[in-house]
C-alpha cells in the first residue's frame, strides 16, 4: 500500500517530505511487527534488543553503560530493562572484580535460547518485507547516508 492510501494524504510539499513521513510510518509498523512477533516470548523490542548486544558480548560480560550506549533507542532504561530481563532468569548481574561500584551483565543459557527462538520469528517476519537482498541492501544504504552529517 502506498503511503498516500496508508495515511489518507493525497499531496506532499516534496519528495522529501514524503520520504519522511513514509520512512516515519514504516519505522512504526515494522516496530509493532517486531512487538507481535516478541509477545510469544514474553518480551519487549527494547529487552530483545539488550539480549542481541549481550549475545554480541558473549562469553564476555556487559557493563550497564555499554549496554545504554548500544541500545537502538537511547531513550530506553537499561538498568531497569536488565532486572526485568534478571527476573526472568535471562541475564546475570555479577559484581565487576576489577571495579566493585560496577555491574555486570551476562546473558544466560535461556536467554541465549529465547533469543534464537524469538530471532527465528522476526526473521520471518523480515522476509516477508518484500525486499530481496539487492534492495535490502541498497535501502540500508540508503538509511546510512540519511544519518550522515551534511
Amino acid at each position: 500500500m502506498k503511503i498516500e492510501e496508508a495515511i489518507k494524504q493525497k499531496k506532499f510539499d516534496s519528495a522529501t517530505q514524503k520520504a519522511v513521513v513514509n520512512l516515519m510510518y514504516t519505522a512504526s509498523w515494522m516496530e509493532s511487527m517486531s512487538a507481535a512477533a516478541l509477545k510469544p516470548h514474553g518480551i519487549s523490542i527494547q529487552q530483545y534488543n539488550l539480549l542481541r548486544i549481550l549475545r554480541g558480548q558473549f562469553p564476555n560480560p556487559a557493563s550497564v553503560g555499554l549496554l545504554q550506549e548500544r541500545m537502538l533507542d537511547r531513550m530506553s532504561n537499561a538498568s531497569r530493562l536488565v532486572e526485568k530481563l534478571r527476573l526472568k532468569k535471562l541475564v546475570e548481574r555479577r559484581e565487576c572484580p576489577a571495579d566493585r561500584r560496577q555491574v555486570d551483565v551476562l546473558i544466560t543459557p535461556a536467554g541465549l535460547e529465547l533469543l534464537e527462538k524469538a530471532g527465528q520469528r522476526i526473521q520471518s517476519d523480515a522476509y516477508a518485507i518484500g525486499l530481496n537482498e539487492k534492495e535490502a541492501e541498497q535501502l540500508s544504504d540508503l538509511l546510512d547516508k540519511m544519518r550522515m552529517p551534511k
